[in-house]
């Protein structure tokens, strides 16, 4: 199959004749599963003949068939190397979808503007965008905003929203085709928006086709899919690879489209081609039209070669051609065409009928694209400088009214440093910016330092850079941009700031001791100590290290007065100095509104001082902010999910770890590893033991245990769960028993500790009431000055589990009226259940019911099924029966589903609701449809009481 839009009949080559509107295109060989399976997704039937049947003008017509029960929908990622055959593969089910009469809608990546924000939506969109009239105000306005077209909102999941609308509105008519080619090349905020309405396309009848470069990175998907296969991946997009074709294959080919060449030409055409099918073609064709001979010598060109021949090709053009080839190579897709048609010869003009001849480019009506990308790359690369920056000034001329464009044309056309052009870039990146395109920011303010004249302003724009930088999640080019600031200056506070930039990113990574030390050795740097200690104390919370409190305690002392040094203060040693600060956060927070990375933070804090409502409410607030602007959240952003764990909104916690471990994988380890842990406790707590241990596993293999505590403390509690729902409490004790040290010390700080309970309740069962019993008091020492109200009330209930009877009951009292516990209902429910199986123990029956009754219901609201059986048979036990819920009713319903009915019964429209969750309307009324049966409704309006008789929370 040849790779780079190879057609039917090259020049030179013997034609085969033209393909019918749904045969394959004739040099589509040796990929029958993947025509089988591009068809599947864009819901064309997948009866494809195998071998050589689809090969020759005996090929069974339609050898895709239709199939009308198949509306397709969802996404394939098509993967290989240059000329392996990705365009033609898409350009195959392109042209099948067309015929069958889905809309289809293509962009393709070109390098040259990777780095303006939208460009490749704009081109992928640019043929429905009157559409968008038809959208809600906001979603319209945030679309148009994206591409220049209004204010920009700086709202990019709001802009992913607005297209998930604008086609899922689209599919109501036809369904949708999505041809995405060179994906490599796509700028990352259109990248950020097609991985964004990607994962959500699970109800629409739209398909989306990505082709990329082998071992390129694609943003927003390059993490999704830690490895390629045929098959789909459970926490990947679908994908295929494309390897080269066998020597079968091969020589199928070769005999199709160059079935003169001598034998001793083709053998050397197969083994230099390495079955590269665009190789195989193109080395056929210069063989051909050179009239080579087998005892010809000297090697053909292949790989980069096969550009420098193209090279070739063009220096043998008139000059007319070789301008013409030069203005579209550094031209954009996304230019205007009137504008750069203007600068190209008249469509009538022989210039074009010369360069089609040639084999070179492709027209449609006023369309012209090159055959390859390599062509392009050939074009180039190959034209002396003064040549390219020619053609980029001309660009630049005519491009008046798109500064975006216009200064990235006059920045390739400078060679040297330029004050006026510097600052154009700058004014794009601010553009970009705004409409959240950090990549496409960072990258212009990047090219702006290089053509500043000023070496200080060269600078500071190089520091702004990698902190846009960070925002991407991108951490090799923000250690990229970092040292090309370490190699123009020797500023102390700039180098400062490079290593803090740094830091802050790689903290979300495996390195924290030396993250730590790097961080510290730029604390005394007065414009950046602050900072950088916040930084560091965000590491002190993730290896729970006690040398970088004893740090952090040295420095601390020396910075001024400021809020930010008592948040240091907090998160570092929140059972010392840090909880006489718990009085300030209130009006710490209020101060904070309208600054989401501040808000986090303090959020934060409030969590980790046990100020649980508090920080709730706050994150409640900044995952808002996260969610509208998109960018990775900094620092201790992936807490919000364990505080609402705690809070007992736990298909919140799950949202949370899936948002931020979307953005996180692959790149972010220990922020991945975070929220699996996290996910994992949630798992646990609901009994799905096998993939809360699956999760807990993999969030260890992500990260050095010594290094990352706090992960490694919430993994282990999560597996020890799961081992106590199964009913195996030695398994249960022994993880349990990891969380604190030889000596009875926690492992880490603040993460050990609530786990004192399990522990208790695990050694209980087993016989180890004595070692347990001394780690718990040697933790009521380590907490009787500093410890919360919160942790207090588990220490006592810990003491309650393990004590003899006289002294059980004044501890489980005394945990029960610590409203503190309240606040966390899983706990509380834990502590009754506890207690009411101790009184039921010594024949109080009466004394336990009403704790077993309300123990049963917070448990069967959370979905806590381990401990809902286990209150039931509890009740039983105590005389009283206890309805099982129906396993079909909301307890089965995913954590999306229970949101979308937890809307839908305040009466919020599908619309609304899709608003909220961003996802498109027809995805909100497939998800209700589905569950009206499981819930046992008809009508929207019984879902209110639904909701109630489950315990389902409509805030």
């Amino acid at each position: 199959m040849a790779g780079g839009r190879a057609h039917g009949h090259a020049a030179g080559l013997p034609a085969v004749g033209e393909p019918s509107a749904l045969e394959p295109e004739p040099s589509i060989v040796g990929r029958e599963a993947e025509v089988r399976r591009l068809a599947r997704v864009t819901g064309l039937g997948a009866d494809v003949p195998s071998g050589d049947a689809l090969l020759g003008a005996d090929a069974p017509r339609g050898g895709v068939r239709l199939a009308a029960d198949e509306v397709g929908g969802g996404v394939l990622l098509v993967i290989g190397e240059p000329g392996v055959g990705k365009s033609t593969l898409l350009e195959d089910a392109a042209r099948r979808a067309a015929h069958a009469g889905h809309r289809v809608l293509r962009a393709t990546g070109r390098e040259s503007e990777r780095d303006l924000a939208f460009a490749g939506l704009h081109q992928l969109l640019r043929p429905v965008l009157d559409e968008a009239d038809e959208l809600p105000e906001r979603q319209r306005l945030a679309l148009l905003g994206a591409f220049g077209f209004a204010e920009a909102s700086g709202e990019p999941l709001l802009t992913g929203l607005a297209v998930l609308t604008l086609l899922s509105r689209l599919a109501d008519r036809t369904p949708v085709v999505l041809v995405v080619d060179d994906a490599q090349w796509i700028d990352a905020a259109s990248a950020g928006v097609l991985s964004f309405v990607a994962w959500r396309l699970d109800d629409d009848p739209v398909a989306l086709l990505v082709a990329v470069r082998d071992g390129e990175p694609l943003p927003g998907f390059d993490d999704a899919f830690p490895a390629i296969t045929l098959e789909p991946l459970d926490d990947a997009f679908p994908a295929i690879t494309l390897t080269p074709l066998d020597d079968a294959a091969s020589r199928r080919l070769l005999d199709l489209r160059a079935p003169e060449l001598p034998a001793g030409i083709r053998d050397r055409v197969l083994a230099e081609a390495a079955g590269n099918p665009l190789a195989l073609l193109e080395l056929a064709k210069a063989a051909h039209s050179r009239g080579l001979e087998p005892h010809d010598h000297g090697p053909l060109p292949v790989g980069e070669r096969l550009a420098a021949g193209y090279a070739a090709q063009v220096a043998e053009l008139p000059e007319v051609c070789r301008r013409t080839l030069l203005l579209l190579a550094a031209a954009d897709v996304a230019d205007p065409p009137d504008a750069v048609l203007a600068l190209l010869p008249d469509p009538d003009d022989k210039t074009w009928l010369t360069l089609e001849q040639a084999g070179l480019v492709g027209r449609a009506g006023r369309q012209v694209r090159f055959r390859h990308p390599l062509v392009r790359s050939a074009v180039y690369q190959s034209a002396p400088f003064d040549a390219r920056a020619q053609a980029h000034r001309a660009l630049a001329d005519v491009l008046g009214d798109e500064p975006d464009r216009r200064a990235w044309h006059l920045a390739a056309a400078t060679p040297y440093p330029d004050a006026e052009v510097s600052a154009a870039l700058e004014r794009t990146a601010d553009q970009a910016r705004r409409r959240g395109g950090y990549a496409a920011a960072a990258q212009a303010l990047a090219r702006a330092a290089e053509l500043s004249p000023v070496p200080g302003d060269g600078t500071r724009l190089l520091v702004d850079a990698a902190g846009l930088a960070v925002l991407t999640g991108r951490l090799a080019w923000v250690e990229e941009l970092a040292e090309r600031i370490r190699a123009r200056t020797d500023d102390p506070t700039a180098l400062a700031a490079a290593t803090l930039r740094v830091g802050r990113l790689t903290a979300l990574t495996r390195r924290h001791n030396a993250v730590f030390a790097e961080l510290i050795g730029i604390a005394g740097d007065p414009a950046t100590a602050l900072d950088a200690l916040a930084a560091a104390a965000v590491l002190r919370f993730y290896s729970g290290e006690a040398s970088h409190r004893q740090e952090i305690d040295r420095i601390l002392p020396r910075l001024p007065d400021d809020p930010m040094r008592d948040w240091v203060r907090m998160v570092a040693d929140p059972f010392g100095g840090g909880r006489g600060l718990v009085p300030r956060l209130p009006s710490m927070i209020a101060a904070a509104r309208n600054h989401p990375e501040r808000l986090t933070a303090l959020a934060v804090a409030a969590w980790i001082l046990d100020e649980i409502a508090l920080a709730v409410r706050t994150f409640d607030e900044a995952v808002r902010s996260w969610r509208t602007r998109g960018p990775i959240p900094d620092g201790l952003a992936g807490v919000a999910a364990l505080a609402y764990f705690e809070y007992g909104r736990w298909a919140q916690a799950r949202e949370v770890c899936a948002d931020i471990g979307a953005l996180a994988a692959g790149k972010l380890d220990h922020a991945a590893a975070c929220v699996l842990a996290t996910d994992a406790m949630v798992l646990a707590a609901q009994g799905d033991t096998v993939e809360a241990r699956a999760l807990a596993e993999r969030a260890l293999r992500l990260v050095d245990p010594l290094e990352s505590r706090s992960v490694a403390v919430h993994a282990r509690r999560a597996t020890a769960a799961a081992a106590a729902a199964e009913g195996d409490y030695e398994s249960a004790y022994e993880q349990y028993r990891t969380l604190f040290d030889r000596g009875g010390d926690p492992v880490h700080y603040h993460a050990s500790y609530p786990a004192l309970p399990e522990l208790a309740a695990a050694a209980a069962r087993t016989g180890r009431h004595a070692e347990a019993a001394e780690i718990v008091e040697r933790s009521a020492r380590a907490l009787a000055e500093g410890g919360s109200a919160r942790l207090h009330a588990l220490v006592e209930r810990s003491r309650a589990l393990l004590a003899a009877p006289e002294r059980a009951e004044r501890a489980f009292l005394a945990a029960l009226e610590e409203p503190a516990l309240e606040q966390r209902p899983f706990e509380h429910a834990q502590t009754r259940l506890e207690y009411a199986e101790w009184l039921r123990r010594r024949r109080r029956i009466a004394e336990a019911r009403p704790h077993l009754a309300a123990a049963h219901d917070v448990f069967a609201r959370l979905d806590a099924r381990p401990w809902a059986e286990r209150a039931r048979a509890e009740l039983r036990a105590a005389g009283t029966d206890v309805a099982v819920p129906d396993p079909h009713g909301l307890a089965e319903l995913s954590p999306q589903q229970r949101q979308i009915v937890r809307l839908a019964a305040r009466g919020l429209t599908n619309r609304e609701i899709g608003e909220r969750l961003f996802l498109s309307p027809r995805t909100v009324g497939s998800h209700l449809y589905r569950v009206f049966p499981k819930l046992g409704v008809t009508t929207r309006a019984q879902l209110r009481d639904v909701v109630d008789a489950g315990g389902v929370p409509r805030g």
